[in-house]
């Protein structure tokens, strides 16, 4: 019998790995979730989910039959999860960060150790470029068949409330819950590779042997101008991303920032390893995912593009990080550093003391070289 166990279910679990694993025709689907009412939901109305799927001229629904939901903070739903997890064939976590991988790493642990030669695919989804590591270092026993697997996640997907789903239109993932989940169509999810991967059964995966590449080409070109583009919007006034489609001017210059700076950059450091590496590739990339990244249908809001700025000013994440790989190119990234002092200079204000204590704060000791070009580049750009 086959299993697929999926951990969260968010729109990332149920637009990707639950709609694949349903492609896949797995004899049991089962999903670890904290949210009791909506687990007692699913499970009420026979283990149905429901997602709504944007188009790029309409949004259309699926449903996937037979889900069963249950909570690893009840102690009987627990023991049923770990024995899923004993069982299960191929895996996939979509949590809000690595840092919940402690709190599921115990039972899934001990599920594994009852099965230890079996052979697992994990799929990790949490927009981490090392997140397969950091959860087989949580699990931290070692079960020579199970394969801990990165991912990169260019699939553009969010949650809807649920009287925003009344107005709209949309489906809520069953009878009784409080949201539902909009997704973009489009779906192929890049992984790394594994013995036997071929063999997986859930579907619109597809293996690289050298994902990192790809993964940078995700948070530093992809969610790079994903952001640049929405805190420019929010400065014109706009609410949703398509909003900017109205504005030539602006979508131009995140255009002209995914290519010549982002792209050139990577293009350069990533140089003969794949297609979509080269000029032509890339440009294509980024002409599909700024159409993508605006499409009316998918309701995506500013406010969800541009949260969490903190972390996203970080070392390594969409801003800064996109900066850096541009400047170790020998290039200038001026557009970037746009987006950067617009988020700089809402944490911080004006001020440019105030700005580089902040970055200080958000960015690794010692102070050097690198950090003055970074600042001089944002502070460059505080009107």
């Amino acid at each position: 019998m086959s299993l697929f166990l999926g951990i969260g279910l968010g729109p990332i679990q149920t637009g990707i790995f639950l709609s694949g694993a349903s492609k896949g025709k797995f004899d049991r689907i089962v999903i670890a979730e904290v949210d009791n009412k909506l687990k007692d939901a699913i499970n009420a109305c026979g283990g149905k989910v429901s997602i709504n799927i944007a188009k790029d001229n309409a949004v259309y629904a699926e449903t996937y039959a037979k889900v069963e939901v249950y909570n690893p903070l009840d102690e009987n739903d627990l023991k049923k999860l770990i024995a899923a997890a004993a069982d299960a064939d191929e895996l996939a976590t979509a949590l809000p960060s690595v840092k919940f991988f402690p709190q599921i790493a115990a039972w899934l642990k001990q599920g594994f150790a009852m099965q230890p030669q079996r052979r697992r695919f994990i799929y990790t989804a949490e927009n981490h470029n090392h997140a397969a590591e950091e959860l087989e270092k949580a699990i931290g026993q070692n079960f020579p068949a199970t394969y801990y697997l990165n991912t990169v996640v260019g699939k553009m997907s969010g949650v809807v409330n649920a009287a925003e789903c009344e107005a709209q239109g949309l489906k809520l993932l069953c009878p009784g819950a409080d949201r539902g989940h909009l997704v973009e169509e489009f779906n192929k999810i890049l992984i790394s590779s594994a013995p036997e991967i071929e063999q997986r059964r859930v579907k619109n995966l597809h293996v690289k042997a050298d994902l990192y590449p790809f993964e940078e080409a995700k948070l530093y070109g992809h969610n790079a101008i994903h952001f640049l583009l929405g805190i420019l919007g929010r400065q014109q006034g706009c609410e949703y991303m398509s909003e900017l489609r109205g504005i030539p001017e602006l979508m131009k210059k995140a255009e002209t920032a995914f290519i010549s700076e982002s792209g050139a950059a990577l293009c350069k450091k990533w140089a003969g390893l794949d297609e979509l590496f080269t000029e032509t590739g890339f440009n294509a990339y980024a002409q599909d995912l700024l159409v993508r990244m605006t499409n009316p249908f998918l309701k995506d809001a500013i406010a969800r593009i541009t949260r969490d700025i903190p972390r996203k000013l970080s070392w390594d994440d969409r801003v800064t990080g996109a900066m850096r790989v541009v400047l170790a190119q020998g290039c200038e990234p001026l557009i970037l550093a746009e987006g950067a002092a617009l988020a700089a200079e809402e944490l911080f204000g004006k001020d440019p003391e105030k700005i580089k204590n902040g970055l200080a704060e958000l960015w690794p000791a010692p102070w050097s070289d690198e950090h003055e070009e970074l600042k001089r580049l944002i502070l460059a750009n505080i009107k």
